[in-house]
């Protein structure tokens, strides 16, 4: 309701009306904070998974496709023999 009103912070206050799609809840103030920051950090499809539930498709969205990533380093490997 806080949100609704006005209340906390300036993103929602601009972006009225706030609809409420995930909560986590926590027992200390800082924990939720570093989790909010944290989440606030993913990309969209990131953020889809989490709020629908979908475990699967936010350990694909979570997994480091960079190159360099330990996971590719046999992808690496057969790009260097060509």
């Amino acid at each position: 309701m806080q949100h609704q009103n006005g209340e906390g912070a300036n993103h929602t206050k601009k972006r009225l009306p706030v609809k409420l799609v995930y909560y986590e809840e926590y027992d200390r103030i800082d924990a939720a904070f570093y989790r909010e920051k944290q989440i606030q950090k993913w990309n969209r499809k990131k953020k889809e998974a989490l709020i629908n539930g979908w475990d699967n498709e936010l350990k694909i969205a979570a997994e480091c496709m960079n190159e360099t990533h330990w996971k590719n380093e046999g992808d690496r490997q057969v790009e260097m023999e060509r």
